[in-house]
């Protein structure tokens, strides 16, 4: 809520007097003299068939002068390659303009600040470009999403190695550094040394042969790992199977994956299906060549291109005066170096040895006792069908059945419900003015308590061909402060791929895709709910080993009791809620694999780390050797790594997953010992205040202290690993 001066709030009173307020009952607000409704149409009908749209939330907006946008999402391919055109080109010429000033008189807001505004709509169209590549279901739309991509990949290469702009910056930094510029403190201090940090990172203390040398390479790079992405994306690999083949998986699957012949198809590059198979065929030789074939997914196209991307980054890092590629991505990271990143890994890994050996001993019984071969052994198809055998017969815990209480309506209302309590914020849904998919929803956030509109949120929550096939968080639009004093509202999509509800049932949810859920809104609401001055510090933009812990801690909400009987009811008879004592066995059975679940995160690390530590030939080897070492000896002649799409994004970053766990377990102590645990509003708002708000606009320990009143500790983290 923004602080209004007393002469503002005088001049608002005397306008009330002079134009009393409308008294029929709706919610109003005084704007310029005069009393507008909240919702222009009054309040809203919010059946499916009469949805608020974007325009009855205008006066709202004005009112807590807001900047409330939906971006066009439904260009056509011939509109595509256009609009980017144009946008690089006004960038360009305002950069231009920006460049072309004395370095020895320039100011901060006409420099850093100037080029940050400038570059506020490329990033956005590039946010909106990513996910019109990974949602839309027309091909060449698709196609033309990835071309520019691809040039706008290299637009922001040449950007980072503008010598003009380096003077600039260099100029006002000389001036600086001798006290002929004004103090800088906060965002703007951060955003200058940040951006000084970026020149060294990209060689500008080198000399300008290797600077060209090292743009064209980072160019390569972006071409490379595009297409990477885009293999991925574009993999459709399925198999084909009897229903006896398929013993054991569930009656729900083998309906919805019947084809006309009677056959079964399981699509391997969709986790759901594959996880489906994985987790509960009860022939061997089905599970290993589902696995087989999910691990063989692009090996031909990608296997050959990650070897040139890992070996393309080696030379760039070491161009730019660094050892490898992990220590150069990690630098500006809370870990600092490859080598403290892979101590870590190790440590952990190492740690664990104990509770792995015991739990891989206990599927080893299962296996023997199942198949009556006393020689058996667990290897990687094995391992999720006798958990999942383990938690049904030691626990009590089918996590099949489970699915009954988790009707993913009902998940969403019950997680829409916690994160409005914890946040203070309210969500209503609307009508986009477009829909990429006729299944898609829309949001807007609000603040509960001033109903300032705060961002928005689409959720896409199905598989379709061409669509990203697994789960996660996109930026739309991100927000800032306009330069006219307004709030940018941010807007983020939630691209899901649930398993639809088939001949009239509704859709159904296994536990762990709520866990998910919980954790990819958490990234939604650490976009939505930032407050920072720049784009460039909001939301998520954090160091990439801190940017999972904020979400990652609310998977423990997936496990709270009093959580989870808000709204984990069968959905064939509502007053049956998930009974607590089954929520006790979940806990006790996630206790019982958790050694094998961190292994496995370990080991995927590791791959990471390993192949960014130079000299590798083959990074696919590199990938299951870590991984066999981690866990279990990965099937001969795959190559996991080549549908690995983390290896483009978070390249030598996965160890973050266990780093900010760690962190997230200590964050997650503070609701755990409030007085309203979970559901604790007073700490669901210091979290907000101290981490979602402020993004990356504050050195992310700052925050963490802040939150937890103390130090960090990684004890939360060891204690529920087991390890002492």
């Amino acid at each position: 809520m923004r602080c209004l001066s007393s002469l503002l709030l005088l001049s608002l009173a005397f306008a009330a007097c002079a134009n009393p307020k409308p008294n029929d009952g709706r919610a109003y607000v005084l704007i310029d003299g005069k009393w507008e409704p909240l919702v222009e149409s009054g309040e809203p009908d919010l059946s499916p068939q009469n949805l608020p749209t974007l325009q009855d939330f205008a006066a709202i907006s004005r009112a807590h002068q807001v900047a409330l946008q939906l971006p066009r999402l439904d260009y056509s391919a011939a509109e595509i390659g256009h609009v980017v055109d144009d946008i690089l080109d006004t960038a360009t010429t305002r950069l231009d303009t920006i460049a072309a000033q004395d370095p020895a008189t320039v100011t901060f807001a006409d420099s850093f600040a100037a080029i940050d505004e400038t570059l506020f709509p490329v990033v956005q169209i590039l946010n909106q470009l990513w996910l019109m590549k990974e949602s839309r279901v027309e091909d060449d739309i698709r196609l033309a999403c990835n071309a520019e991509v691809q040039k706008m990949d290299s637009w922001f290469v040449d950007l980072g190695y503008r010598e003009d702009l380096y003077r600039l910056a260099d100029g006002f930094r000389t001036a600086y550094e001798a006290g002929k510029r004004g103090e800088l403190t906060g965002e703007d201090l951060k955003l200058y040394q940040d951006a000084m940090r970026d020149y060294r990172r990209a060689g500008f203390d080198l000399d300008a042969a290797t600077r060209a040398e090292v743009a064209d390479m980072q160019k390569k790079l972006s071409e490379l790992a595009n297409n990477f992405d885009t293999n991925i994306t574009n993999a459709a690999v399925a198999l084909s199977f009897t229903t006896d083949q398929l013993e054991g998986v569930p009656e729900s699957f083998l309906e919805s994956s019947r084809q006309d012949d009677g056959t079964h198809q399981v699509r391997v590059t969709v986790t759901p299906d594959y996880m489906a198979v994985m987790s509960s065929a009860r022939r061997e030789e089905v599970r290993r060549e589902t696995n087989r074939a999910r691990y063989s997914v692009a090996m031909e196209s990608n296997g050959p291109l990650l070897n040139e991307i890992v070996q393309l980054r080696d030379r760039i890092a070491k161009k730019l005066g660094y050892a490898n590629w992990a220590d150069y991505k990690i630098e500006p990271k809370m870990a600092g170096t490859g080598q403290a990143a892979i101590d870590f890994c190790e440590d952990l890994m190492k740690g664990l040895q104990p509770k792995f050996d015991a739990e891989v001993a206990v599927l080893t019984k299962l296996k023997r006792q199942e198949t009556g071969n006393q020689t058996a052994q667990i290897h990687w198809w094995d391992f999720r069908y006798y958990q999942n055998m383990m938690m049904k017969r030691d626990f009590g815990v089918d996590t099949e059945a489970m699915r009954v209480y988790f009707q993913l309506d009902r998940v969403l209302d019950g997680m829409f419900e916690i994160y409005q309590h914890i946040f203070a914020v309210r969500f209503t849904e609307m009508e986009p003015p477009y829909k990429w998919n006729g299944d898609l929803r829309c949001f807007l956030v609000s603040d509960a308590e001033t109903a300032e509109p705060l961002g928005i949120f689409y959720l896409d929550m199905f598989p379709r061909p061409g669509k990203y096939n697994h789960f996660a968080q996109f930026d739309v639009i991100s927000g800032r402060t306009e330069p006219d004093g307004r709030r940018r509202a941010p807007v983020a999509a939630l691209v899901c791929n649930f398993t639809p509800g088939v001949a009239g049932e509704p859709a159904l949810m296994s536990h762990s895709e709520v866990e998910t859920i919980f954790h990819e809104f958490g990234h939604a609401m650490h976009a939505i709910l930032s407050t920072t001055k720049y784009n460039s510090f909001a939301g998520g933009s954090v160091p990439r080993d801190f940017v999972e812990a904020p979400s990652q801690m609310f998977e423990a909400w997936a496990w709270d009791a009093e959580v989870l009987q808000r709204f984990a009811v069968d959905y064939r008879d509502p007053s049956k809620k998930l009974p607590p004592e089954l929520i006790k066995k979940m806990e006790a059975a996630q206790k019982a694999t958790i050694g094998l679940a961190e292994r496995r995160q370990m080991g995927l690390a590791l791959a990471d780390l390993r192949m960014h530590m130079g000299d590798v030939s083959d990074a696919g080897q590199v990938c299951n050797d870590a991984n066999s070492e981690a866990l279990f000896a990965i099937p001969e002649g795959t190559n996991f790594a080549a549908y690995w799409g983390h290896l483009t994004g978070y390249d030598a970053g996965y160890y973050g997953y266990a780093w900010a766990d760690s962190i997230a377990a200590d964050l997650a102590t503070v609701f755990e010992n409030a007085p309203d645990r979970f559901l604790d509003q007073g700490i669901g708002l210091r979290l907000r205040r101290e981490i979602y708000q402020r993004g990356g606009s504050r050195d992310v320990r700052e925050g963490v202290r802040a939150f937890l009143g103390r130090d960090p500790s990684n004890e939360a983290f060891l204690r529920f690993l087991g390890i002492e």
